[in-house]
């Protein structure tokens, strides 16, 4: 039986009387029946509640390679849920109409944690993903059907902004397979003035990823007009991500389209995303794409040995393949980094 307020385990009792919870680096502070930034954490009977649990704003069957991942069971399906809500306030968000949604205004499908893995099952997923919007406020929910999912073999996905606290990071992580994981700028300005947070977090957790859990991830860089597209910011953030997470962790550049509240913002150019490409691979990085554009060659994965295309892809469709069973480059022989079975 789903209820719909759900407990929750990261919050404690301030002494002014507040409850704050401590799932992410907001720490709302909350006095009785008011939610946090997430609107989905809801303070009631002195105690954190998640207002999420079992309820979802959709399901979809998509391919792997459109969260984006692409050195994660390349060419697989993936059943792709949602919930409602975000802690993040990006002036960008492709998905506002989820992420600011209020969960009586889209959460009209129910599904218990068994269901959801079954039906993944049932539809040839090699995976389930938690995408759409924020997986981290729904975490409860999000790990039951991770429990479900590895009863069956599946594995699990999380589309994250990779911003968590401490403790609930490594709950939330030893669940999960793989993650997508947004940088979306390597400066605190604008995770502050666009996004309503701070990129310290999201570093600490891409780390963490890195040195602490066997969890598959990738990097998707949003760029976006005048706001974090230089050329400086680009050589930034992929020195930090060699020097810290190493060159074999792919990262997407994507194209940014006007949406929610910056809609005076212009497309981003191919250019953009080609030149930010280039900074990446000429800094070392082995697996960097081009995404939201047609750009063929963004879309490849490259034996980083020899320098033949092991991976052609158009738009999400895979053409050519040329790995073995164990990620092998057929011409060379050279692992590539990824899960490949």
């Amino acid at each position: 039986m789903i209820t719909q307020n759900h407990p929750t385990q990261y919050w404690h009792l301030l002494g002014n009387g507040r409850v704050q919870c401590d799932l992410c680096p907001q720490a709302c502070k909350l006095n009785e029946g008011q939610r946090g930034v997430c609107f989905v954490r809801m303070r009631e009977h002195d105690q954190i509640v998640l207002t999420t649990y079992g309820r979802s704003s959709g399901f979809a069957i998509d391919p792997i390679e459109k969260k984006p991942l692409n050195n994660f069971l390349p060419g697989s399906k993936s059943y792709s849920f949602g919930t409602a809500g975000c802690n993040l306030s990006c002036k960008f968000c492709q998905n506002w109409d989820i992420s600011k949604a209020h969960e009586d205004d889209i959460l009209n499908k129910r599904s218990t944690p068994e269901n959801i893995a079954k039906t993944a099952q049932a539809n040839g997923c090699q995976t389930v993903a938690f995408t759409y919007n924020e997986p981290i406020i729904s975490m409860e929910y999000a790990i039951d059907v991770a429990k479900e999912c590895h009863k069956l073999g599946l594995r699990t996905v999380a589309v994250t902004n990779g911003y968590i606290c401490d403790e609930p990071r490594k709950e939330f992580f030893s669940y999960m397979d793989a993650a997508r994981v947004d940088l979306k700028s390597f400066t605190e300005r604008f995770y502050k003035e666009i996004a309503g947070a701070h990129l310290q977090p999201i570093l600490d957790t891409l780390v963490y990823l890195k040195n602490y859990t066997r969890v598959w991830f990738e990097i998707i860089c949003l760029l976006i007009p005048d706001e974090n597209d230089s050329a400086s910011e680009i050589m930034d953030l992929t020195a930090w991500v060699k020097d810290n997470l190493g060159i074999d962790v792919p990262v997407h550049f994507t194209a940014f389209y006007p949406a929610w509240k910056m809609i005076d913002k212009p497309v981003t150019s191919i250019e953009t995303l080609i030149r930010a490409r280039d900074i990446a691979m000429g800094d070392g990085l082995r697996y960097v794409y081009t995404g939201n554009v047609h750009h063929p060659e963004g879309n490849e994965t490259l034996c980083y040995n020899c320098k033949k295309c092991v991976i052609a892809r158009v738009g999400y469709e895979i053409i050519e393949y040329h790995l073995d069973g164990a990620g092998n480059c057929k011409f060379c022989h050279t692992k590539c980094a990824g899960v490949f079975s």
